[in-house]
This record gives C-alpha cells, sequence and structure tokens, in this order.
C-alpha cells in the first residue's frame, strides 16, 4: 500500500500508513523517500533517511538518486562518499546524477575510477554525452564498450543511435547496423524505428529511409507516423498520404503526423479535413492542429479551436502562447499566460520561453523578470532553454547585468549559451567584452562567427572584419548567407571591388551566389563599387524580391540615372510586384539626381493615390530636395511649410543643400536656424551655410559663422578621400602632408595645373571658404583630399588605367571641373563616389552632366 500510493504520487498518505507501524522498516522507509525524491520533496526525503533506524546499500542508493533526480548534485557526491559500502548501483546512481545534470567531466572521472562497470554504466554515459550534443564522445564510449566484449541491450542500442542521430554521419550508421544484424536487435521493431529515425534525419538519404521501412518485419504505430513525419517534413507530401494510405491502422499518431505535415505544407484546409474525420481527437490532435493554424498565420482560427478543447494540456498551452509570440501579438501572449497561471496550472518551459521572446521583442523588461521568478518557482532556472531565452531577452532590454547573472550561474553552458550571451554583448555595444567572450570560447559554430563579425562591421573596422573571416576559414568554418551579406556589405562601403570579387568567387564555390539575399547583397556592393556587374547579376536572378528592385533602382539613382531607374520601376510594375516605401525613395532620389521634376510629382503623388502609401519623412525630404536642385528654392521651402508633418533634420538639410548649390543666403539662414535648434553639434550644417556666405563674399557672416561653431565646441569634419592600389587602401585628407610619397604627388599635381590651364581650365577659387588673395586661394584648392587621390593614382598605376576614388563628403564644383579635364588630357576614365552619388568622368565630360 505504501508502494502504492507513492507511485500514484500520494506520498502523505504513505507517510500515514509508515507511521502507523511505529517508524516501519527498512523496506518502507526506501519505498517512502524514493516516492518523496519522485515528486521533488527531498527534504522530506531526507528526514524520512535521517529516521531510519538501520539503513542499507539500497536506502543510501534511493537517497543518492532523489538528490541526483532533483538537481542537488553536491549533496548527492558528499552522500555517495560517505557511504560504508557501495554497490555498482551506487555508482550508477551518483554517475547517472551527473550525467542528468550534464557534468560530463565529473562524470568521465567517475566512470573511470568505477570498481566494475555494467552494461547501464555504459548507457548512462552514451546518453550523457547525447545530452550535452557531443555525439562524437557518446560514439566512441560505445566503441571503447564494444571492444571489451560487452554485447549491447536494446537500451543501449538506443542511446547510441541517438548519437549516431545527432551526429548525422550515414557510414556510421551503416557500421552500427552490422552489429545490430549481428545480434539481432535491427528485427527488434523500436531498434529499427530508432535506425529509420536516423535516416530520416537526412533529407538526402529519405529513399534509403524508404526502402529500409519497407524492408521492415515488424512496425508500429511510431514507425509509421515517423515515415510520415518524415515524407512531409521533406516536402513530399503526395508520398506521406500514400504511406498513410497503407498503414492498417491509421492511429492517432499517424493522423496526427500527417495533419501535421499538411498544416507544415500549407495545406491547412486538408489538415482541418483530415482533423474532423477523427472520431474522438485527443489532445495531442487538437495540439497539432492549433499549432498548424499558427504555422499559417490564422492565429484568430486556432484561438477559435483552443476555445473549444474539451481538455487541455500544457503543450495546448505552450502551442498557444508560443503561436501568439511568433505572430507578433505579444500583448495576447502575456494575457494567456495570466491565465494560465490563474487557472492552478505551472507553464511548461516551451510557455516560459515563448514569452522571454515576447518580453525581447517588446522591451518588456519588468514583465520579463516576473516571468523570470516564476521560472524559478516551476524549477526551471538551470534549464539551459531557459537560461540561454533568458540572456536573449535581458539583452534586448538592455540589462547586462541580469544577462551575466544568468549566463554565469549555468552549470554547463552549450553553444547557445555562449552565443546568446555574445549576442547580448554585441547588441549593447561592449565590443571588448565580446572579443574576450568570443576568444574563450572552446568551441564556435557559424553563429558564433556572424556575431562577431557583424559587430566589427556595426562599428566600422572593415579591416577587422576581414581579419576575422580570414581566420574563420583559416579554422575550415564555412561562411553563410549572412556572412556573406555583412562581407559585401563592407566591400561596397570601402568600395573595395577586387576585394568584393574574390569573396563573389567563395559565394560561387559554395553554391550561395544564386541565394536570394546574397545576390541582392552582390547588387548592392557592385553598385556601391561602381561596377557594371550588378547589372549581370539581376538579369541571371530567378528569383527576386522588392529588395531586390528597390536595391537596383536605388543604385541606377546613385549614379545619376534617373531614366533607367524610371524604366526600372516600370518593369517592376508589369512584373506584377507592388512597390513600397523604399522603392519611392529611390525613385524620388533618382528624379532628383537626374532633374526629373514632373517625374517627381508624379511618383510621389502616386504613392498614396495608386498605393495607399503614405508619405514618409523621407519622401518629403526627397520632393525638397528635388525642387530645390532645379532651382525652385523658395517652392521648396513653402512645400515644407505646407507638409502635413513635423519637418526633420533630414529635410531642413535639404533645403539647406539647395541653398548652397544656388546660393541663396536668405532662405539658407532660415534653415541653418532651424538646423542649429534641432542638432547643435552637426558640423555640416554650420559649413554648408558658411559655404554659401563665402561664395557670395559675405565674410564678415563667415566669421559670425566660424565664432558660433567654436563657442559650441563643433569641429568640421576634414574631407578625405581614398583609393585601393593592390589590396591596400591609400587614405587622403584635405592638405595631407603625411603621405609617404606626398612631395611627388604634389609636384604632379603643379604639373598637372600649368598643362592643364594651358588647355583651358581655370581654378574656381568661388569654393575656398577664407577671404584670401586669389593666389592663395588657388594653392588652398591644390591639396583638396580628391585631387590628391587622383595624382597618387595617375603616379602609381598604368597609362590608361581606370581610376576609382571615394570621397566622404560631396565632391566641390572646382575638383569637379579639375577632374573632368584630368579625363580628358589623361586619356583614363575616372570615376569617384562622393558623399551624395557617383561620377563618371571620362573624355572630359561627367555623367551627372554637371546636375548634382
Amino acid at each position: 500500500m505504501i508502494s502504492a500510493y507513492c507511485q500514484n504520487g500520494m506520498p502523505d498518505a504513505a507517510r500515514v500508513l509508515y507511521d502507523a507501524i511505529s517508524g516501519g522498516n527498512m523496506r518502507t522507509g526506501t519505498i517512502l523517500l524514493s516516492g518523496y525524491g519522485r515528486l521533488g520533496r527531498v527534504l522530506e526525503a531526507r528526514r524520512v533517511f535521517d529516521g531510519m533506524l538501520e539503513r542499507n546499500t539500497v536506502a543510501w542508493n534511493a537517497m543518492i538518486s532523489c538528490y541526483a533526480q532533483n538537481g542537488d548534485i553536491t549533496m548527492a557526491r558528499r552522500l555517495f562518499d560517505a557511504m560504508p559500502s557501495r554497490d555498482i548501483t551506487s555508482w550508477n546512481s551518483m554517475l547517472t546524477g551527473y550525467c542528468h545534470s550534464l557534468q560530463m567531466v565529473d562524470a568521465r572521472n567517475l566512470f573511470e575510477k568505477m570498481p566494475e562497470r555494467n552494461l547501464v554504466s555504459w548507457t548512462v554515459m552514451i546518453s550523457g554525452y547525447g545530452r550535452i550534443e557531443n555525439h562524437g564522445k557518446a560514439w566512441d564510449v560505445f566503441r571503447m564498450m564494444h571492444r571489451e566484449g560487452l554485447v549491447p541491450d536494446q537500451s543501449n542500442f538506443a542511446s547510441v543511435l541517438s548519437a549516431v542521430k545527432g551526429l548525422g554521419n550515414l557510414d556510421v550508421l551503416e557500421s552500427l547496423r552490422v552489429l545490430t544484424l549481428k545480434t539481432g536487435f535491427e528485427r527488434d521493431v523500436v531498434i529499427g524505428t530508432a535506425i529509420l529515425n536516423v535516416y530520416t534525419r537526412d533529407v538526402s538519404a529519405l529513399h534509403t529511409a524508404i526502402k529500409f521501412f519497407q524492408n521492415m518485419i515488424e512496425r508500429n504505430e511510431y514507425t509509421w507516423s515517423t515515415m510520415i513525419a518524415a515524407l512531409s517534413h521533406g516536402g513530399r507530401i503526395d508520398a506521406a498520404i500514400a504511406i498513410y494510405e497503407r498503414d492498417p491502422v491509421k492511429s492517432i499518431a499517424c493522423q496526427t503526423a500527417l495533419l501535421t505535415g499538411l498544416a507544415q505544407c500549407g495545406r491547412i484546409d486538408d489538415a482541418r479535413v483530415l482533423f474532423e474525420q477523427i472520431p474522438e481527437p485527443i489532445v495531442v490532435s487538437w495540439n497539432a492542429m492549433i499549432t498548424g493554424y499558427m504555422q499559417n498565420g490564422m492565429v484568430d482560427e486556432a484561438k477559435e479551436l483552443f476555445d473549444k478543447m474539451p481538455f487541455r494540456n500544457t503543450i495546448s498551452w505552450a502551442g498557444m502562447i508560443a503561436g501568439y509570440a511568433q505572430n507578433g501579438r505579444g500583448e495576447e501572449a502575456l494575457g494567456l499566460l495570466q491565465e494560465l497561471h490563474r487557472s492552478g496550472m505551472l507553464p511548461s518551459l516551451s510557455s516560459l520561453t515563448s514569452i522571454f521572446f515576447t518580453c525581447s521583442n517588446i522591451g518588456a523588461l519588468e514583465i520579463g523578470t516576473q516571468v523570470h521568478t516564476l521560472a524559478v518557482k516551476v524549477g526551471c532556472q538551470f534549464n539551459n532553454f531557459a537560461c540561454n531565452a533568458l540572456i536573449t531577452m535581458y539583452g534586448k532590454c538592455r540589462n547586462m547585468e541580469y544577462a551575466r547573472q544568468v549566463f554565469s550561474r549555468i552549470i554547463t553552458k552549450d553553444i547557445v549559451s555562449w552565443n546568446s550571451f555574445l549576442a547580448a554583448l554585441v547588441q549593447n555595444d561592449l565590443l571588448d567584452e565580446a572579443i574576450n567572450t568570443f576568444d574563450d570560447m572552446l568551441n564556435r559554430d557559424v553563429v558564433s562567427w556572424t556575431t562577431i563579425i557583424s559587430a566589427y562591421a556595426q562599428v566600422e573596422q572593415s579591416n577587422e572584419v576581414m581579419r576575422i573571416f580570414k581566420t574563420m576559414l583559416y579554422e575550415h568554418e564555412l561562411p553563410n548567407s549572412p556572412i556573406l551579406t555583412i562581407l559585401f556589405g563592407v566591400c561596397g562601403s570601402l568600395g573595395a571591388s577586387k576585394l568584393g570579387q574574390q569573396i563573389h568567387n567563395v559565394a560561387i564555390k559554395l553554391v550561395m551566389d544564386s541565394e536570394l539575399i546574397v545576390a541582392n547583397a552582390l547588387i548592392s556592393m557592385y553598385f556601391k563599387c561602381g561596377s557594371a556587374d550588378s547589372h549581370r547579376i539581376f538579369d541571371l536572378m530567378e528569383e527576386r524580391d522588392i529588395f531586390t528592385w528597390n536595391t537596383i533602382i536605388a543604385g541606377y539613382a546613385q549614379h545619376g540615372l534617373g531614366r533607367e531607374a524610371v524604366k526600372m520601376y516600370q518593369h517592376m510594375e508589369s512584373s506584377g510586384v507592388l512597390p513600397n516605401e523604399v522603392t519611392f525613395v529611390g525613385l524620388l532620389n533618382a528624379c532628383s539626381h537626374a532633374g526629373l521634376v514632373d517625374e517627381g510629382w508624379k511618383f510621389f503623388k502616386s504613392m498614396s493615390q495608386d498605393y495607399g502609401l503614405t508619405p514618409l519623412a523621407e519622401h518629403y525630404a526627397c520632393m525638397v530636395d528635388l525642387l530645390g536642385r532645379t532651382g525652385d528654392v523658395q517652392g521648396a521651402e513653402q512645400f515644407i511649410y505646407d507638409m502635413p508633418i513635423e519637418p526633420d533634420t533630414v529635410i531642413w538639410s535639404a533645403l539647406l543643400g539647395a541653398c548652397k548649390i544656388h546660393k541663396n543666403a536668405e532662405i539658407g539662414k532660415r534653415a541653418a536656424e532651424k538646423l542649429f535648434t534641432i542638432e547643435p553639434s552637426n558640423a555640416g550644417n554650420y559649413v554648408m551655410l558658411s559655404n554659401i556666405y563665402s561664395s557670395l563674399g559675405m565674410w564678415s557672416e563667415v566669421a559670425e559663422v566660424r565664432k558660433i561653431m567654436k563657442q559650441q565646441g563643433v569641429i568640421k569634419e576634414p574631407g578625405c578621400s581614398w583609393t585601393q592600389i593592390k589590396d591596400k587602401v591609400h587614405l587622403f585628407v584635405t592638405g595631407d602632408k603625411q603621405h609617404e610619397q606626398i612631395e611627388d604627388i604634389v609636384a604632379t599635381l603643379k604639373e598637372l595645373y600649368t598643362l592643364l590651364k594651358a588647355t583651358g581650365y581655370v581654378p574656381d577659387t568661388e569654393f575656398v571658404l577664407h577671404d584670401i588673395d586669389e593666389e592663395q586661394k588657388e594653392s588652398s584648392l591644390l591639396y583638396h583630399s580628391e585631387k590628391l587621390a587622383v595624382a597618387y593614382c595617375l603616379l602609381v598605376t598604368p597609362n590608361g588605367m581606370p581610376i576609382q576614388i571615394l570621397k566622404n563628403l560631396r565632391i566641390c564644383g572646382d575638383c569637379h571641373t579639375f577632374i573632368k579635364f584630368v579625363s580628358h588630357f589623361t586619356k583614363r576614365p575616372i570615376d569617384i563616389r562622393d558623399g551624395n552619388r557617383f561620377h563618371h568622368f571620362k573624355n572630359g565630360n561627367c555623367s551627372c552632366e554637371d546636375f548634382w
């Protein structure tokens, strides 16, 4: 009776009987403390143990198991060390405790010290390594066991097959199958199904899986459902239906597997028909249908079904909570958790991790902390899944103190734990600590490399990005699509076309160049590098998304090819792709750079009239820029006053830039004053106003602007240009005297000045911002960074070789004219990408047609 009460979760009733026979005996005491242990009531189990007048090894083993099962490995080991005598069960109990707590180093040390081992010992070790996903070690332990002459039993084979499944190595499976055949276990339905499970894990091995399935002598419902699920997952839903039709029983498990597959393939209506055919669906079937609705974004349908359920379990609640979270309905996920808690049920691990995910997305730190407390109450505080989700949540909510606490308390950190903590550090701009954490990682996967590479990219440390990438390849880790897109982005920012081509070759070798995300990044990179390869990539793409079209339209805009951008937009429309807000930013930019006022107005109006899109600040800024560039500065200002939204810095900057081009000091001053109020530390606004005044010879006003800059502590950003020669980037700053070949560069520039003046070039001293004499002004213009860069390229590259230069600020009018003359005199194409757009100089002309 004591045993029956304990097995049915009624230890208090068992205790009443135990006390009724004056404290019981060794056997009844052991049964009772085991019952308490299974229910997590460790203190009461220990009281029973301490109250036993005598104890045998079985009692000691039961108490050790009680501590181990409930995660108190320290007390389990203390008791183990205090035992007067031990048997093999004692050793296996302690070994099991270490393995269940994922303390495999301690488990291995204990395993090595065991005076004798049985099949249970080996199976526990294999399972333990499987738990920490060190499947290679698990396989090594099995091979060691086999060499010692032990014959596996069903449990042992099942454990090692689980490890082989994790390895994903079919050659290892084939070698293990030889042993299952010799021992007769391949005919065992449990082991046969486990083998089938390994085959079905690999989509490329589905043909072999089907053949193995067809040759199985005995099948159970799990065998049939495994095959149905595998075919569904592999996208072969019709084959899954055919297997289901052959199943003589069509158990609930198989029906559930098929309706799950139908839902995953988007055939949710067929799944519902199958669900309705089940006479008395069990809770698993209801759960599968709810999950199917959620996977297809049919949240309300899932909720309707959930409300109709005759019985719900924790998985039902978890499915709904996860579905709400994954479909962006976080508030409803939180509400459902509260409802679950009020009903007296404790949330499952899955529900808790979903809520942590929700809190991460909506920044609900306070709620997340409360749910963390609930996780402790449930006993999930040491679970890796929960801890990893908590680290992510605290990281996204910018509470690194709590994230560090959770990470430090994880007993056995898996790769996800390290990656979660690394990502949290990067999200909170703690790059130095992230680097140290990355260096401390014993194992890294592609996620680790992606995180650290993206961290360096975010702070524009391009050299470090490339260094880490080379290290990654050296350590035989292949890049994924996100890494390639980051690298292409870096190459585009640097204008490093040769390096970009090398990485493009890597993508081709890995057969990743045709992936949509990679191809889009390639188009963007080649546009930013001024290469025509962007068109070739676009033409070869079999699949295009809205980002593809937006990228190519923006690329044309950057190169001043406004009419080509319009044609591409028309092509996009005819392809049936609907534009979004980003599309119109690219289009309006293209119109602005090409002076297409009428077209710009048409597209601006089309946004709301044809597509129901509300113009954003970026679109208004583009229109101000378009009107201002084409000379209608007053119209641009009036447009701002008529806008239905509050103008931001981008809009006022666009107006100020137009005033600079057309030398309108009156409106320019008004725009600048707005900007000085909004962003008083932005040097560019002061410099633009100063440029307007200096171009009009208003030197006292220039001095006043400089005085304000000094008072505000604003420092002007120096103009700089860079070029890549033989995989090395050379940087030049206006007035630069540090370059190792500066004397030769200056000599080349002076020689060019003399030659070009003879052919009609006249330095435009209007772009000198100081009130000095003409000769000094000409000398000042000589040292602009783009001129230094052009001269250097002429010095070190062969005659006729194209020149490409990148610049941080807008090119000045004098440099623009100078480079037109250089391109004509040297017969060299010269491409310059400034802060606004590309200029392609050839034979004395520029692609911008002097409109930029």
